[in-house]
């Protein structure tokens, strides 16, 4: 009987979930697309090939069981689809609402390959753990015997959640030291709402604090107190805090009021959805509202952007990506989001300066072609001189990625090794950093990347942590 729910690709087309019209959605800050009925999950879910080598797992970096999910939503066994999706991701909603999943699980499918459309695998993981939420089959953190051992873990963004949660599985006392008056990290200010709708991530972190996980927010390490009075406090830390220094901009009037920092712009935003007072956005300095936006790159980040400056009532937005449609680094499908909603993109261009007197009112572009590939294999841009053009812009935002803080002197810690790139250095089998006990994982490590990548690194460090805390506790126990 089940065999007869699966391998229905062939007579059964892709669908997604329906989006909201464009003009509709571009009014508020909620998700575009509902998920599915639970007839249409089933459906979706049994197109799934059950391949002997499941390249959706292998190209999930948290190699999750998707065909045997995706078997169990099929046949209807919903409470167990939950239970082996939760049992390698500690945030399946979250990711299934905002992996990239063209370039991952999906751009992996085999059914892809054979031209009827991938599964669906994303708007299937948001729908099963959206369900058990909804019918209560989240059940509270399970917390192991008292070790009593404590861990302090700096960022509480996707991997530093990750790991906290682990590590309070295995019985550790947890505290989680964050610089923002709310935990989640970019997952709370920095990506918006018609991606991930707050409440998502609120719950996952309440859930948290239910099972004992203590967090200090508003606590900027260097400032409330040393990396080294940390280390006094707990038996080992762990440095997760994210990359947020933005990458900059080398041309003249970059700095006149109105370029902004895209991290700046969405805070902002993001805060003034949650009600909070904030001022910049009131003014206008962070708002879009009635002026002609230009957003400069072509990664999520820069998506972010556009379509949150369109929710804001802009008079035009423009993005300028110095490669082209195919070679940028962001989601097809967020550029496809951004189009619908009336972004228009100014493909092969890069910015020259920014005019303007003492507010910028103008960007002077270059046309830019693909020359010969750089070392990535990437087809690198060069200015086309007998390009180059003017556009209106009453607001610039500066969407080019994030580099590492200095860590080092920002932490009161100048004996933390980073590598050249400011990154943290660390061993690559246990994920320690140069100070004894102190551990790092995400972004902070790999530099910028993706939340399900942070969220397998905050796995990966929870079990070195946990050795090294065994080994720890047996050493203290020899020589009493």
């Amino acid at each position: 009987m089940a065999d007869s729910l699966l391998l229905k690709f062939v007579d059964r087309d892709q669908a997604y979930p329906a989006k909201r019209d464009p003009e509709l959605r571009a009014e508020d800050f909620q998700e575009i697309a509902d998920r599915y009925a639970v007839p249409d999950a089933e459906q979706q879910a049994g197109r799934c090939s059950q391949c002997g080598v499941p390249y959706c797992s292998v190209h999930c970096p948290l190699h999750n069981h998707i065909p045997d999910w995706l078997r169990l939503t099929a046949e209807g066994r919903l409470r167990e689809a939950y239970e082996l999706s939760n049992a390698t991701s500690t945030m399946p909603e979250i990711c299934g609402r905002i992996c990239p999943q063209d370039r991952l699980c999906e751009g992996n499918c085999v059914i892809e390959f054979s031209g009827h459309g991938a599964v669906t695998i994303g708007a299937v993981e948001k729908f099963i753990t959206d369900t058990a939420w909804e019918e209560g089959w989240v059940e509270p953190l399970v917390v192991g015997p008292a070790r009593g051992q404590s861990v302090g873990v700096i960022g509480a963004g996707p991997a530093g959640l990750s790991a906290a949660e682990y590590l309070r599985g295995n019985g550790y006392d947890v505290h989680v030291y964050d610089r923002y008056d709310r935990a989640g990290g970019l997952l709370t200010y920095g990506i918006p709402g018609f991606k991930l709708e707050k409440p998502v991530v609120t719950r996952r972190v309440e859930r948290l604090k239910a099972g004992g996980i203590v967090f200090h927010e508003s606590f900027e390490v260097g400032r409330d107190a040393t990396l080294d009075e940390l280390r006094q406090r707990h038996d080992a830390l762990l440095i997760a805090t994210g990359v947020y220094k933005a990458r900059a901009i080398k041309a003249p009037g970059v700095e006149r009021d109105g370029v902004v920092d895209a991290l700046d712009f969405l805070t902002a935003s993001n805060r003034k959805n949650f009600g909070d007072a904030v001022p910049a956005y009131d003014d206008g300095s962070l708002n879009a509202a009635g002026k002609h936006v230009v957003v400069i790159g072509g990664g999520d980040t820069a998506m972010d952007c556009v379509r949150t400056a369109i929710r804001q009532d802009a008079a035009s937005v423009k993005c300028l990506y110095r490669r082209d449609r195919a070679n940028m680094p962001g989601s097809q499908r967020e550029v496809n989001n951004a189009e619908e909603e009336g972004v228009e993109f100014v493909w092969l261009s890069a910015p020259e300066s920014f005019v303007g007197e003492d507010r910028v009112a103008g960007v002077k572009a270059s046309a830019m072609r693909l020359g010969a590939p750089d070392a990535s294999g990437r087809r690198a841009p060069e200015i086309d001189p007998e390009g180059g053009f003017d556009l209106q812009a009453d607001l610039v935002i500066k969407a080019l990625g994030f580099d590492a803080e200095d860590l080092p002197r920002l932490f009161d810690a100048p004996e933390l090794g980073v590598t050249r790139w400011g990154t943290v250095l660390v061993d690559n089998k246990t994920l320690m950093t140069s100070l004894d006990g102190v551990f790092a994982a995400g972004d902070i490590v790999r530099g910028a990347s993706l939340v399900v990548w942070a969220i397998r690194d905050g796995r990966d460090v929870a079990a070195t942590m946990h050795n090294f805390l065994k080994a720890k506790a047996r050493t203290a126990k020899v020589a009493a």
